[in-house]
């Protein structure tokens, strides 16, 4: 199966965070799309790894995705090794997307930073042919996604692209709250955390409507590219 478009994310939850407005609006318009989760977010304070891993998949059934998979690597520690990098290749080569999303160049969280530039080393690593990989017993053929875009986390970065996702605002809030073990809920019995407050939630929405506002629309999403976004016309900026 190809993909158009192959998320990543160090933890469950930061995919819905970070873009999934602009994945479910390239669904709605035919295009197919996977999520790579890097680790089941299991040192997060609240919930388990298997709750993570339920709302994962719910979330995944609310944008309708194409496919979902973790990958497993260690939460808080993984590091940006061959090992590592060589399992993020097959990810790639496997369903060759033209574009790949992945976490923040830096934030708050360390695991968010450290994916970053694990997934934007495997995408130009993945098409080095000489680098030999297999999947389901198979040799598999290089690929280099045409364009690796960083989404926005916890701390604010100037977005060099930003995308209307007017359309698409209710379904991300929905894949959001797919995670009801992380955020806020009145009466839940669990620790505290940063994300866990009211002001994080209606964060998503307060920062989709900022976004938005900068290009002239309601809700919006933001994204840092490594390299110059090429465009045909001038026009493909209006």
């Amino acid at each position: 199966m190809k993909l158009d478009i192959l998320a990543f994310g160090a933890h469950p939850d930061d995919v819905e965070l970070g873009c999934s407005g602009t994945l479910a609006k390239e669904i709605a318009a035919g295009k197919k799309v996977g999520i790579v989760d890097l680790t089941r977010g299991e040192l997060g304070t609240r919930g388990s790894a298997e709750l993570r891993a339920q709302e994962a998949q719910a979330a995944a059934d609310l944008l309708g995705v194409s496919y979902r998979h973790n990958l497993g690597f260690s939460d808080g520690f993984f590091t940006n090794n061959k090992d590592n990098q060589l399992e993020v290749i097959k990810q790639i080569r496997a369903f060759q997307p033209e574009i790949v999303f992945c976490n923040a160049i830096r934030d708050r969280h360390i695991d968010h930073g450290k994916g970053s530039k694990l997934v934007s080393d495997a995408c130009f690593l993945s098409g080095l042919r000489k680098i030999e990989t297999h999947w389901e017993g198979k040799p598999q053929t290089a690929w280099r996604p045409r364009l690796v875009l960083h989404y926005i986390q916890w701390q604010e970065i100037t977005p060099d692209i930003i995308l209307d996702i007017g359309a698409h605002i209710e379904t991300k809030i929905k894949a959001v709250k797919a995670y009801g073990s992380q955020f806020y809920q009145a009466h839940a019995n669990e620790p505290e955390t940063p994300i866990s407050s009211t002001n994080f939630l209606d964060s998503v929405t307060y920062r989709a409507q900022n976004l938005g506002r900068l290009i002239g629309t309601d809700y919006a999403e933001g994204f840092t590219s490594d390299r110059p976004i090429a465009v045909n016309s001038a026009f493909d900026l209006i």
